[in-house]
């Protein structure tokens, strides 16, 4: 059997819009609440989650028993990081902080295979194929790997053309706090000129034939991103939206008792 179909890279491909959840609570609980929520994806954060390798597996277990596609974004693009979110059944990843055309080149082949890459090979142990269950795993796995890198530093505005223009990149995904922070706006992502950069990024992404993300919790600016070429949107975060119920729940009973 071949590696299973990445619907997210399909859609990616096709153009189509795509909304999803962010997920940081390390919670397979959450991941299957989540999943069953509506989205067309739900990411399980191994930057700024606490989840570790087998947390991470246990959510995208829990996601994939409810029919909801996910990725995961590795706390960094080294080899060995890439290698272990792939063979835990991983097929999207979006790899943060990535500068130059150099890292997105170098993350592109970590992820894939020779003669394509450079990924290491244990597929006859490993999740992604299902422990051995899937022989064809390794022939097929490279067209079902889709790569997401994300902008969000002066140097990936600088070089977003030569990263966009990478093989194996298949998404741009900007990353509007950090990017903020880098040109000196702490917590202001709609700073003007970071909202310039924004709008770069986007428009040289989409002119080198790439998909756009961005993160936007924000309803009033989704139809904006959209206009400029996102097709791929995190719309939702576990953590925001618990603290923002729980908050708002305490406040109302509060209220409401006097």
């Amino acid at each position: 059997m071949p590696a299973p179909k990445n619907t997210i890279k399909t859609k990616l491909l096709s153009g189509d819009l795509q909304i999803g959840a962010f997920l940081d609570l390390a919670s397979t609980t959450v991941a299957e609440i989540a999943g069953r929520a509506g989205y067309d994806w739900c990411l399980v954060d191994g930057e700024h989650g606490p989840s570790d390798t087998a947390q991470i597996r246990d959510q995208l277990m829990a996601l994939a028993s409810v029919g909801c596609p996910a990725l995961v974004r590795v706390p960094c693009g080294e080899d060995w990081v890439l290698k272990r979110a792939l063979d835990i059944g991983a097929q999207t990843l979006l790899v943060p902080m990535v500068d130059t055309a150099a890292q997105a080149e170098a993350v592109a082949r970590a992820v894939r295979y020779a003669p394509e890459g450079t990924r290491g090979l244990a597929a006859g142990v490993v999740r992604a194929s299902g422990y051995g269950a899937e022989p064809d795993y390794m022939h097929t796995a490279n067209d079902q790997i889709c790569l997401m890198v994300q902008a969000e530093s002066r140097a990936a505005v600088e070089n977003v053309d030569a990263i966009a223009a990478t093989p194996g990149v298949d998404c741009v995904f900007v990353g509007p706090s950090d990017l903020a922070a880098d040109m000196g706006h702490l917590g202001n992502p709609g700073a003007p000129e970071v909202v310039e950069a924004i709008t770069h990024i986007m428009a040289r992404t989409r002119a080198a034939g790439k998909a756009v993300g961005m993160f936007c919790l924000d309803p009033g600016q989704l139809a904006r991103y959209r206009d400029m070429g996102a097709t791929f949107i995190a719309v939702a975060s576990d953590v925001v939206s618990m603290t923002s119920v729980l908050r708002s729940r305490a406040a109302e009973a509060r209220e409401q008792l006097g």
